[in-house]
């Protein structure tokens, strides 16, 4: 994962079980997103009252902001079954089918990733979140029919980072269709100092806001930091995260003020120096530093755009002024090459 990219590299098994930790059980519990928290509380009430399964959810936004975790808050605020799977691992109807046939009534089935079903997995999708209805070929060639199973009427919730990868037809069969965007500062504080709480670090204001500012918005790079900074403090410190050993931590995993790490200053700095600014396409982009532009358009360009460094118009990415401030980087190369373009 893009995260991971700015935290020690630590057993994948641990950090999971660690962010599995730390993640809040409540709706009351999960700090920001206020108005798709507002929205999923009238449904999920909504739903307890009839005594039915809660609509279709699709949860989009950047990576690691909390729609995993907002899946499983769905089902234990219902009071339901919760499974899990991803687009990926379903890679025949079969697969699907197995799942389909054991749902119960009222349970969450959460697909993460789900932009990325096979075409012919995602229609058999169509009838199950629909009609509630799985229809399975039986036999082969002339001879061959179409049974119809009915299942228990469910919730399926559907995660993404590339809304505009999921067909317009498993959109619409969505009740709600919710955006997770990045955190403020002050969240990701609230975040930190939760998550604190529950290790069981002592931490002042100081060294909670250092973690936050430092978070790229997201709170999943919140909780890893922490983890680094407690590691800090109970080496080289008195145990107690401060300002002065947040600052210091941080300073050593080389993350900046802002959070950007190697890679966000590689594509900053090929757009600032190496086009003079831009425009210049995100393949270029990916060329010029050695990642592939999936990964530029979805993990590090949404937060460098939400700290005004960057911006996308028609003719490719354009650094802003602010950006030429930060980096250190003479405005009057603006313009001095030719655009380049996709």
């Amino acid at each position: 994962m893009a995260d991971s990219r700015i935290v020690s590299a630590a057993p994948l098994a641990d950090e999971a079980q660690f962010e599995a930790g730390l993640r809040p059980r409540k709706l009351s519990d999960f700090t920001g997103q206020t108005k798709l928290k507002e929205n999923l509380a009238i449904a999920i009430d909504a739903a307890r009252k009839r005594g039915e399964a809660m609509d279709h959810v699709l949860l989009y936004g950047p990576p690691s902001l909390g729609k995993t975790t907002l899946a499983a808050i769905i089902a234990q605020e219902l009071e339901v079954d919760f499974e899990q799977t991803s687009g990926p691992i379903l890679q025949k109807k079969l697969d699907l089918t197995g799942i389909l046939s054991n749902v119960r009534l009222r349970q969450v089935f959460f697909i993460d990733e789900i932009h990325r079903l096979l075409p012919d997995v995602e229609e058999m999708l169509y009838s199950a979140l629909e009609d509630f209805r799985v229809d399975i070929l039986i036999g082969a060639g002339p001879g061959a029919r179409t049974h119809s199973l009915n299942i228990p009427k469910f919730t399926a919730i559907g995660a993404t980072t590339r809304q505009g990868l999921v067909s317009g037809p498993l959109r619409g069969r969505f009740g709600l269709v919710l955006r997770l965007n990045h955190y403020d500062a002050a969240e990701l504080k609230k975040i930190v100092e939760r998550s604190a709480k529950l290790l069981s670090v002592e931490m002042d204001d100081e060294g909670a806001e250092e973690i936050a500012r430092r978070s790229r918005g997201t709170p999943r790079i919140a909780n890893r930091l922490l983890r680094r900074v407690r590691d800090y403090a109970q080496v080289r410190a008195d145990g107690r995260i401060t300002r002065q050993v947040a600052d210091t931590a941080l300073d050593l995993l080389e993350v900046d003020r802002f959070g950007l790490d190697e890679i966000d200053q590689k594509i900053m700095l090929t757009v600032l120096k190496n086009h003079s600014g831009g425009p210049v396409g995100v393949n270029t982009i990916g060329a010029s530093i050695g990642e592939e532009p999936e990964t530029i358009e979805e993990v590090y360009e949404p937060y460098l755009i939400q700290l005004g460094f960057l911006k996308r118009t028609p003719r490719g990415r354009v650094a802003t002024d602010s950006a030429f401030d930060y980096f250190k980087v003479d405005r009057r190369l603006r313009g001095a090459d030719q655009p380049q373009l996709f």
